[in-house]
């Protein structure tokens, strides 16, 4: 069965070309196009290969400022509710009537949505649309694309403007964990670390039973075991869904030579993949070793939000310094990821297991948040403002603007000019802004950097 393709919804007020739109994408006329508005009224999907970038477009009837109970009401609501699951919209404005009072209220609509928007000055053939072009500026929604959908002309802009959102998306998979940050979806919470450190007596902890074999051996677990599990979270008052995985311990790679362990290692990296948040689980009486470190470094490449957790908290000795210098050496080796959650518990008394739960809900919550394209733009704009990119051999590099592609991890694309001369210690300077000023916390944060080219170029 193939992948479905990302959706991109064409959004705006009645008669702003919104069908023909449409229609030049897919390329047949499939809606039905008249000078009167109001001629679309369900939505209409049709499949585009724009310069060989392929969505779904859905075409929406005219937003009209009307009750709720009337026909305009009930498409107003049609049209919102095609938003939902979208990768992206496209807000075309007429650039010849310029910005409308309803053109202001779909768009501080659309501010508050979780999709990034491509602003369209459609009808902007010839010098007509000059003004309204200037004008569409105000609506906070970033650069606008000139366009003339009834004559082609700006679709190479378009492209390039919807080309980061679509390529950036990837179509789930049902067996992985996808794009769904429904904070009432089961936390994937995967227990990872050396053999011998508590995992599975942790688990039987948190589900107050024996569920899984423990025992002084180290090496005891081999297959990954997933328990669903019914967390009460007492400080909220609620109860949460659980699903935790238990893994084989990983020991350093040298030391691995009987294949049953190197199968039961590779296991729990499978369960890290499908995870949404790890739980490195060190054990206080042995402190951080570079084998977390690498363990550590592992989980944030594969994507998941880390959790840094010390178990045997019962018996430790000078907790206090344990909790420094573990917090030290955290940020000292995992310099890529500096913050990471860190967490005191006991397996054996279950203590700080509350916390340890509570944080990792917080940063499944961190891990899966959406920014609006206008909120990370002006973040953008403002840290380009306090830090300039620098400019090699007395030539600027140009940042154009930024979008979010993607979530679960974090997925960011800037465009721009001479991005290859952009130094990286700039490139941790946007992403260490975009965790500290936008709500992303210590989560891996994915940037990649993207200039213009020529669609119609031969390659």
């Amino acid at each position: 069965m193939s992948k479905p393709l990302p959706q991109v919804v064409i959004i705006g007020r009645p008669n702003v070309g919104k069908s023909t739109l449409f229609n030049r994408l897919v390329g047949k006329k499939l809606a039905l196009v008249d000078d009167q508005p109001g001629v679309t009224r369900d939505r209409r999907l049709g499949d585009v290969t724009l310069l060989g970038l392929k969505f779904q477009a859905v075409d929406t009837a005219g937003w009209e400022d009307e009750d709720e109970a009337s026909l305009p009401g009930r498409m107003r609501a049609q049209t919102e509710v095609s938003l939902k699951g979208a990768q992206g919209a496209m807000f075309v404005i007429d650039a010849r009537v310029g910005v409308t009072p309803l053109d202001e209220e779909i768009a501080r609509w659309l501010r508050e949505q979780s999709v990034p928007v491509v602003l369209v000055a459609n009808k902007a053939e010839g010098r007509s649309g000059d003004n309204g072009i200037l004008e569409a500026y105000s609506l906070g929604l970033g650069e606008p694309v000139p366009l003339s959908a009834e004559h082609g002309e700006g679709v190479a802009d378009l492209f390039e403007a919807l080309q980061p959102i679509v390529e950036g998306w990837e179509a789930p998979d049902l067996a992985e964990p996808g794009e769904d940050a429904d904070p009432a979806a089961p936390l994937q919470l995967a227990i990872v670390g050396r053999p011998n450190a508590g995992k599975s007596t942790l688990i039987n902890r948190l589900l107050g039973e024996d569920r899984l074999l423990t025992g002084p051996e180290a090496g005891i677990t081999r297959d990954s075991i997933a328990v669903d599990w019914q967390w009460h979270d007492r400080a909220a008052g609620v109860t949460r869904q659980v699903k935790l995985v238990d893994t084989a311990g990983m020991r350093k790679k040298a030391k691995v030579d009987d294949k049953l362990e190197k199968l039961s290692v590779a296991d729990a990296r499978r369960a890290v993949d499908f995870a949404e948040v790890v739980v490195l689980l060190l054990d206080a009486t042995r402190g951080l070793e570079v084998q977390d470190l690498k363990i550590a470094s592992m989980v944030i490449e594969e994507g998941r939000a880390l959790i840094v957790a010390i178990n045997k908290w019962d018996i430790a000795e000078d907790a206090s310094g344990l909790f420094n210098g573990i917090r030290a050496a955290l940020e000292e080796g995992l310099a890529q990821l500096r913050g990471v959650p860190l967490v005191a518990v006991s397996a054996m008394t279950g203590k700080g297991t509350d916390q340890l739960l509570q944080a990792a809900f917080k940063v499944r919550e961190d891990w899966s948040r959406r920014v609006s394209t206008a909120g990370l733009n002006r973040w953008f704009d403002a840290a380009m403002e306090a830090n300039p990119p620098p400019a090699p051999g007395g030539k600027r590099i140009k940042l154009r603007y930024i979008t979010q592609v993607g979530t679960r991890p974090p997925r960011f694309v800037i465009f721009g000019t001479r991005l290859s001369e952009l130094p990286t210690s700039y490139e941790r300077y946007l992403v260490n802004g975009i965790r500290k000023e936008l709500g992303f916390g210590a989560v891996p944060v994915r940037l990649s950097l993207r200039s213009p080219k020529n669609p119609f170029a031969e390659d």
